[in-house]
């Protein structure tokens, strides 16, 4: 549920955001400042639509996970009819919060405290010591919307959310091949990042940092690779494998989205898209994220061939994934406070893989898991100098950072759409 801003906070966030001096990054104070934080969850993270989890999580009716975003607990079920439903996680009675561990089955939903029990859609069937009458229909979970694209779900906390239909469109045909509705979790690592949200995304957004700080990724994309450090030779190679993985994808399907140096353009401020997906070459002898660049689990959805890059997908504000022809990582973001960022990563393979026989955690993991983790080491230096009363935002660079600016610019046209609502 959105709150509107009171006319004290749009003055001041109109103040901050007018003080961003065009091509350079965010201002001091977008990275600590308490207003602009929550300011943040309501024009942002409350209003638009969330990555929560996979449908692989919930294989049968009763099956939940729990989601927190701020201060609102959420729960995910897949109900008796077998639809996906997202439920704020608190007793209608006294607002305890129902289910209380982050995942589990349940044939009702028994609130702990006063045993008041709804069904697994969110019907309240019974208030235990309700001497008077009451309307139980007026007394059901409050929902949520949900949407599900490809074994995705997302949530929303808006009264009346974006819509999601052009974002289906865009991603359902790239992913469908990639069967993550027919996956399983063979792993999942939380962290706590200690950075702002928006920092993570930042780092993100450029790989211009990614030649001195990951050594692993380079040497399976091209993406840290931009037009003017681009050698004749890099261009050619590049050429011969996006011009070979086209001939050889064609037979099923499939094709490179994204052809170019550098990283594919996201997010769009003019056009206000949230969402982003394409499917990348990988350098020739790569296969697969991994350290060897080898296959190292089961085929996954439809893919007949190994041979198929990586399907890249991102949407704002909390999501993005890698999918290599054998598993996908996904990492969800959820800010806790203006200094610090919570990041659950996900690592999945085909339904049917048995770890121990068909992969290898230690041979899966490593090449998302260091990466990941440089980045969050990162995030955390960054956020320590952005902290400094001595910091000013520098320039960008129009030929690594392109994606920074849009980011900030998208970041923005949030914070005053927000203003101009209230």
């Amino acid at each position: 549920m959105t709150e509107i801003a009171s006319p004290d906070v749009a003055l001041h966030l109109r103040q901050q955001v007018a003080s961003r001096e065009e091509g350079h990054g965010l201002p001091r104070s977008f990275y600590h400042d308490p207003t602009i934080f929550q300011a943040e969850i309501e024009a942002i993270w409350r209003r638009g639509w969330l990555l929560a989890g996979h449908t692989c999580q919930l294989s049968k009716p009763g099956d939940y996970f729990t989601y927190q975003v701020d201060t609102d607990p959420i729960l995910i079920i897949r109900d008796d009819d077998g639809e996906i439903r997202a439920l704020h996680n608190i007793c209608r009675h006294r607002g305890m919060q129902l289910c209380q561990t982050e995942q589990g089955h349940v044939g009702r939903l028994v609130c702990p405290y006063h045993q008041w029990v709804y069904s697994r859609s969110g019907e309240l069937l019974t208030c235990r010591g309700m001497q008077e009458e009451v309307d139980k229909s007026q007394l059901g979970l409050l929902p949520l919307h949900v949407e599900v694209v490809a074994g995705l779900i997302y949530i929303s906390l808006a009264n009346e959310p974006p819509a999601f239909e052009q974002a289906r469109e865009l991603m359902q045909p790239l992913m469908q091949p990639q069967g993550l509705e027919r996956a399983k979790i063979a792993k999942t690592v939380e962290y706590t990042i200690e950075a702002n949200w928006k920092l993570v995304w930042e780092n993100n957004r450029e790989c211009f940092h990614c030649n001195v700080n990951h050594p692993q990724y380079i040497k399976a994309n091209y993406d840290h690779i931009n037009a003017d450090d681009v050698s004749e030779a890099v261009q050619q190679e590049m050429a011969a494998t996006v011009a070979r993985s086209e001939e050889k994808w064609s037979s099923v399907g499939l094709a490179a989205t994204h052809h170019d140096t550098g990283m594919a353009t996201f997010p769009d401020a003019e056009q206000n898209l949230w969402y982003s997906a394409n499917r990348t070459t990988l350098v020739e002898g790569f296969v697969s994220e991994t350290l060897e660049g080898r296959q190292v689990a089961p085929l996954m959805g439809d893919y007949p061939d190994a041979d198929v890059g990586t399907l890249r997908l991102r949407t704002m504000p909390n999501f993005w994934n890698h999918s290599s022809c054998d598993h996908g990582v996904t990492t969800r973001l959820t800010p806790d406070g203006p200094r610090k960022t919570l990041a659950q990563v996900t690592w999945l393979v085909h339904e049917d893989a048995v770890e121990g026989r068909d992969y290898q955690l230690d041979e899966l993991m490593p090449f998302w898991q260091l990466t990941s983790e440089q980045d969050w080491d990162l995030c955390a230096a960054a956020q320590r100098g952005v902290d400094s009363r001595a910091f000013k935002p520098g320039p960008l660079s129009t030929y690594k950072e392109y994606n920074l600016d849009a980011f900030f610019r998208w970041y923005l046209r949030q914070l005053s759409d927000y203003c101009d609502a209230a």
